[in-house]
């Protein structure tokens, strides 16, 4: 084992004998030299010279040409470059890194270099189309030609940033031919793949270790994979470990973000006031380069219905690229963009044909057998009626409802209902991921869980260790789980898209039993356990129809508010959610990740503004980019109903993702009752709504 190993290992021991944690900017790792980043001020430019100041002794210059393999970061298409070429197309593209001992030189020397460009016209709007999908169900076009009445809707989000607590962090470490990469992530085979890309070494030449992650929301998912290729390039190439930690304004400035969206609408509705037939279409943002942008498309696509039935459905979408800075994975995944969109147009359809909207929805709700969006079908018993029922006592909604819409206090209720795909997309899991789980009983009867899922504040490592335990029927304390090391766990696929409790969590029970049979005390015994796909889900990858996920999670959400008569501010008032998990391992964990997410869907809505001019950012920090503190926090009260999951860990189903989808329409809708007019974007902000008001 080398120094610098020997040196993490025993900050881990520390870490845990002590009760305290070291986060990556913590580590103390000998030699270790600081980096900081070079990034282009234009939006779309050629660079045709780069002038550089006299370059100390022990500083260095990492640039696209010291990329010994392919200057392309991978994700999925591998667009996007580790340093920038010949062009530039966004603002804050890494061009270098500037590397020394000295952080202030090393800004000096970044302050005195001179990028000359040759400008080229950049493209803001929703114009370049780099991805299209489309798919149908049954035969809407007819229903579009016969008489039906047609009612159409076009809504708009914005972005939404992560504000993890921790930025963005990467130490890279080449030595002995190896290149080890440590950092706050969540995926680190991702990360080693992509560094494998670009050092063109050998897979097992490269390790990717997580440390103590400050939070996440997605925001660790692929943009890791940039940051911890220029380390392991720069370690490469100096031969002394490298440190990249971005302060708050470089991380808000130049890392992903939720895509914007345009979402259009056009329903067909017959004589009975049922909507026989329904066209939609989804544009995203990509921002710059692709990544995980188609993505995050097909999967707002599949949320196109929403949690209703509509038997004839022609749903496309494109994503398109600006530039501006690159798009891509955040808690949600494009569900809350759709889930928004959806919501808010049902209750217009419903408006507009003056029909209550419970009874409406109501009419169109999903039951169980019938199709999904895409044909597949909804197996598992749905309980949403009851569900509603329960929130709607919570929270006196009927009463509420009909005594705002009457009044003039600018008071307002409203209700959402959303679902969300447990695990990867479509073939996803069975196709790409292939996820693989051990479990290893040790001499003294302790029990090691070797996954690459990490603990990134939302509490897997807790739940994991609780499935474990209770198949083993063995105390908690017993069964270890440490941060991913991809030399010593397997690939179990990335901590994302709401699967490591009902993906991964189900292979390690299986494993558990397994080991749980062949049980002997006093000796070392390791169990694998693989995904294999449920025999019933079939998926078609190219047409986009069949089974998208093995299970759905569902949620309820009613959000009160009252909007400020003079500055039109929207005041949280009370907030209630009833939610369908299968079986939740951990009912504090879950609570605390539901009012969490609940408050992050609730500021999407309402607070979270960013915007930008000329390709640049506007909000660069936690003072423009306004958050909710702890004073914004209303009074949540939060029921969870059992419904368990056949093939989920003691009947777990997803439920990371699943509590920040529904509190943006909730809100909007509840702001529609407050105004008595229609919000068709959000964030709804004062501005937004005092233009509601006076154009009417």
């Amino acid at each position: 084992m080398s120094d610098i190993s020997r040196s993490i290992n025993k900050q881990d021991t520390n870490a845990k004998t002590s009760g305290s944690i070291e986060y990556i900017s913590d580590m103390k790792i000998e030699g270790a030299l600081h980096a900081r980043t070079l990034r282009s001020t234009m939006a779309r430019a050629r660079i045709t010279n780069i002038e550089f100041p006299e370059i100390p002794t022990g500083y260095y210059i990492v640039d696209r040409s010291d990329v010994p393999g392919m200057n392309r970061v991978k994700i999925i298409f591998d667009d996007m470059p580790v340093f920038a070429e010949e062009e530039v197309r966004h603002i804050g593209e890494p061009i270098l890194l500037v590397v020394g001992e000295d952080r202030a030189v090393i800004k000096e020397i970044i302050d005195g270099i001179k990028v000359e460009y040759e400008p080229l016209v950049p493209e803001f709007g929703y114009v370049n189309s780099v991805i299209h999908y489309d798919y149908e169900k049954g035969d809407g076009e007819k229903y579009f030609k016969d008489g039906s009445r047609i009612i159409t809707g076009e809504y708009k989000t914005g972005y939404q940033e992560h504000i993890y607590l921790e930025p963005q962090g990467i130490i890279g470490i080449f030595e002995d031919g190896k290149s080890t990469v440590i950092g706050s992530m969540q995926c680190p085979y991702y990360i080693k793949n992509a560094v494998v890309q670009a050092l063109g070494i050998e897979n097992d030449k490269v390790r990717i270790q997580q440390a103590a992650t400050g939070g996440a929301f997605g925001g660790k998912e692929e943009f890791p994979s940039l940051i911890g290729c220029q380390v392991a390039v720069a370690s490469m190439k100096i031969g002394r470990p490298v440190r990249l930690i971005y302060d708050r304004v470089e991380d808000i400035e130049s890392t992903t973000k939720r895509h914007p969206s345009l979402i259009k609408f056009k329903a067909a509705v017959d004589e009975d006031n049922n909507i026989r037939a329904m066209k939609v279409h989804v544009s995203l943002d990509s921002g710059a380069y692709i990544g995980l942008s188609g993505v995050v498309l097909q999967r707002a696509m599949i949320a196109a219905s929403g949690v209703y039935t509509i038997d004839n459905l022609s749903v496309s979408g494109d994503v398109f690229e600006t530039n501006t800075v690159p798009n891509g994975a955040f808690r949600g995944f494009g569900a809350p963009q759709m889930f928004f969109a959806i919501e808010m147009f049902i209750n217009h359809v419903a408006q507009e044909l003056g029909e209550d909207n419970l009874e409406f929805r109501s009419r169109h709700l999903a039951k169980q057998g019938e199709a999904t969006s895409t044909g597949g079908h909804f197996r598992d018993p749905i309980i949403m009626n009851k569900m509603i029922d329960k929130v709607m006592e919570m929270s006196d909604y009927k009463t509420k409802r009909k005594q705002y819409s009457a009044k003039d206090d600018f008071r307002g209720i409203g209700m959402s209902w959303y679902l969300h795909g447990c695990g990867f997309t479509g073939s996803g899991e069975q196709k790409h991921i292939k996820a693989v789980v051990r479990l290893r009983k040790e001499k003294d009867n302790t029990v090691t869980v070797l996954a690459a899922n990490t603990e990134m504040g939302q509490g897997a490592f807790t739940t994991l260790r609780k499935i474990a335990a209770g198949v083993l029927e063995i105390p908690v304390e017993r069964v270890i789980y440490n941060n991913p090391d991809t030399d010593l766990v397997p690939d179990s696929g990335p901590t994302v898209a709401s699967r490591t409790i009902m993906i991964v969590g189900g292979l390690i029970a299986r494993a558990a039993l397994k080991l749980k049979e062949q049980w002997v005390d006093g000796e070392e015994i390791l169990i694998e356990e693989r995904y294999k796909q449920p025999d019933y889900v079939e998926w078609d990858d190219e047409t986009l129809t069949g089974d998208a996920y093995p299970a759905y999670s569902w949620g309820v959400n009613v959000a009160e508010v009252e909007v400020d008569k003079a500055t039109y501010e929207v005041n949280i008032r009370n907030l209630w959610g009833v939610y369908d998990i299968g079986k939740a391992i951990d009912e504090r964990i879950i609570i605390g990740q539901i009012e969490g997410g609940l408050l992050q869907g609730v500021a999407y809505g309402t607070i979270e503004v960013m915007d930008t001019k000329d390709g640049r950012i506007r909000q660069r920090n936690v003072t423009d980019y306004i958050i909710p503190t702890a004073c914004d926090c209303a009074p949540v009260e939060t029921v969870i109903m059992d419904n368990p999951f056949p093939l989920g860990p003691y009947g777990a189903k997803g439920a990371g993702e699943l509590p920040l989808v529904g509190g943006a329409p909730a809100v909007a809708l509840a702001i529609e009752n407050a105004i008595g007019k229609k919000v068709m974007k959000i964030p709804a902000t004062p501005e937004y709504i005092m233009e509601l008001l006076e154009n009417d």
